[in-house]
């Protein structure tokens, strides 16, 4: 007989506590997030006063601008739930606020995938031939696709079903 224990979602959690929960979830997240982007980016902010950059081909330097680009865009999304929550600071709209940065975290998430991959393209290219390069480089987005869409894709129904390892507990085996 499996033991229920109340989870963070349940019931009795009124919808503030949720919301204010949600949002707290999301900026954890994003702490996460906005520590790679900006290494990231920092990165490729430096490879153009690099010994080795003017030797770079033009197609390279066209992936090191689309590296470039993506991450200062991931960057500004991921950073953006900070300055709307500065903006809607105590005006009782953590909703509105939740739903507004999961869509610019998840847009954020989308760029930093373009520029990782690109800055994978880039590097690659540059130190290997193209066709060790191509083939890497479409690993690394695959990869990236899996981990990042495909498995979450995947479970978002977690918790509907009891795990198989036993984790969750949706009550299911309590009526047999």
């Amino acid at each position: 007989m499996a033991v229920q224990t109340q989870s963070p979602n349940s019931s009795q959690e009124t919808e503030k506590q949720r919301w204010d929960r949600n949002f707290a979830d999301l900026l954890q997240e994003l702490r996460v997030a906005q520590t790679g982007v900006q290494i990231l980016f920092a990165f490729l902010l430096t490879i153009p006063f690099s010994n080795g950059f003017p030797n770079a081909t033009a197609f390279q330097k066209d992936v090191y601008v689309v590296a470039l680009i993506s991450a200062a865009f991931a960057t500004a999304l991921i950073i953006s739930p900070v300055a709307f929550h500065r903006a809607l600071f105590r005006q009782g709209r953590k909703p509105e606020l939740v739903r507004y940065a999961h869509k610019m975290a998840s847009s954020g998430l989308a760029f930093m995938l373009v520029s990782m991959v690109s800055s994978v393209l880039l590097i690659t290219d540059y130190v290997l031939d193209w066709k060790w390069a191509i083939p890497l480089t479409v690993a690394t987005g695959i990869w990236f696709v899996t981990f990042w869409a495909g498995l979450p894709f995947l479970h978002r129904n977690w918790g509907d079903d009891e795990d198989e390892d036993g984790f969750i507990d949706s009550g299911a085996d309590r009526a047999a």
